[in-house]
């Protein structure tokens, strides 16, 4: 298998985020097998002005070289008031514009499978971005009220062997996309 490294995104500025304690085990999975995954930061993004688009923001240029040097995004976001998190939806309006974002494969991580107003949303605007979401590599997994951090998450069998499941098919989708070039971008 070749070289994969994948972006992870969470939607969620708070300390204790199950979203953001999600992706922490992902990494620590997807080491495992050899999966690079960089765990990304939109807390300092400012808020999206199209104004600003050619301005020099650091934090909107290490998002965009982030997304433009992985193989795939991994977006874990709750859902705040029926819909997307205000943080989230605002990295991803930054990333609108640019050539990084479209077709990028993308998993999806649902960590209250009740929250299904926020992932139709999601789904929504990925697609509308030209996103390629894997559906394969969407998960929902119980942790909210778990009280679940990231070392409990990787602790139960059931929620870890579902975030494998699901990166295994992510990749494989990857690899399966482009079987011919390196996955990683070269940008």
């Amino acid at each position: 298998m070749k070289k994969i490294k994948l972006l992870a995104l969470s939607g969620s500025l708070r300390t204790c985020s199950y979203n953001t304690a999600t992706i922490e085990a992902l990494k620590l999975i997807a080491a495992s097998s050899g999966i690079e995954i960089v765990i990304g930061n939109i807390k300092d993004l400012p808020l999206f002005n199209p104004d600003r688009e050619d301005d020099h923001i650091p934090a909107v240029i290490e998002l965009k070289s982030n997304v433009g040097d992985s193989s795939g995004l991994v977006i874990a976001s709750p859902e705040y008031a029926h819909g997307i998190s205000g943080s989230m939806k605002n990295a991803l309006d930054w990333l609108v514009s640019g050539a990084e974002f479209p077709h990028k494969p993308i998993m999806l991580i649902n960590a209250s499978p009740r929250a299904s107003h926020a992932l139709a949303a999601l789904k929504e605007v990925i697609t509308t971005m030209s996103g390629n979401i894997i559906e394969g590599a969407l998960v929902s997994i119980p942790l909210l009220g778990s009280g679940l951090d990231r070392d409990g998450i990787l602790s139960n069998p059931e929620i870890s062997n579902a975030l494998k499941a699901a990166l295994n098919n992510f990749c494989s989708e990857i690899q399966a996309l482009k079987p011919d070039k390196p996955v990683q971008s070269t940008s």
